[in-house]
């Protein structure tokens, strides 16, 4: 039986060609596809006819939206990147949070979480050339610094915090456990301190300063909750207010009185020890 011929390999140039042959192919073929894609997201039945906005929308109007996130959107609902998108509701005053999803198949839902406000914030450090001090901004319930018109808060009573940058949250909880413990002198704490060092630092709404002093949490509240406890028999005895306390004594600690003057501390008129 004669032996089948055995064809004979292409030349190397030949070889080479084909196969630059067939990636210039592979190539058009990719180049027309994704023309085509693009055609086909911008054809019109493809836009977004509606945005349905859900959530926290109480402080943004259908035209605050429309003004603040919409000229910042771009592309179809197939071609629209969500993620831009997302940025975009969320660069919009008071909103902390947005999810777009795409609806089929012409709508986007847009779910918005606002900021909720627990808190003012004061940057602590003032700009050495100016003089001037920063600008308040705003803490969320997160612990979380936003920045906002400060006229559209409706909450009057809302503390302010003012610490080392990074802090924010740290001190609105301190500010929680702290306002719990003050509840029996029925006084809310307008202000709390932390200096770079560590030391705290509350004034009451009456005026009253408390300094508090350094040390861990478990410290800071031990102190404070020593001198809820006892400042009613100081006013009982004196029969005035307390205008400032100092509670970094290590046996007590040591109040200014109103129109009350003594000696027990030199140099400090109207001061008046308070032991444990």
């Amino acid at each position: 039986m004669p032996a089948a011929p055995i064809a004979n390999p292409l030349p190397p140039d030949v070889r080479l060609m084909n196969a630059v042959s067939a990636l210039l192919l592979a190539g058009l073929l990719l180049l027309a596809a994704g023309l085509l894609l693009r055609w086909v997201t911008r054809l019109p039945a493809f836009a977004i006819r509606a945005i349905v906005v859900e959530g926290d929308v109480t402080r943004n109007s259908v035209a605050s939206l429309r003004a603040n996130a919409l000229p910042k959107l771009s592309g179809s609902f197939l071609s629209m990147n969500l993620q831009n998108g997302r940025h975009a509701f969320e660069a919009v005053p008071w909103v902390r949070r947005a999810t777009l999803q795409r609806v089929w198949p012409n709508r986007l839902r847009v779910k918005l979480e606002e900021h909720q406000p627990a808190a003012y914030w004061e940057a602590v450090g003032v700009n050495a050339q100016s003089g001037a001090s920063a600008e308040l901004l705003l803490v969320n319930s997160f612990g979380e610094l936003f920045q906002a018109n400060l006229g559209d808060v409706e909450d009057e009573k809302l503390p302010i915090l003012a610490g080392p940058n990074g802090k924010s949250a740290a001190l609105l909880q301190m500010w929680k456990r702290l306002q719990s413990l003050a509840e029996p002198l029925e006084e809310h704490i307008d202000r709390l301190d932390l200096s770079g060092r560590g030391s705290w630092r509350l004034t009451l709404e009456n005026g009253a300063v408390i300094e508090i002093g350094r040390g861990s949490d478990d410290e800071v509240l031990a102190r404070f909750g020593q001198f809820v406890r006892t400042r009613e028999q100081i006013t009982s005895r004196y029969k005035t207010q307390v205008l400032s306390a100092d509670l970094r004594h290590g046996d007590g600690y040591a109040v200014r009185l109103r129109g009350i003057s003594t000696t027990a501390t030199p140099g400090k008129p109207g001061l008046a020890g308070a032991r444990n």
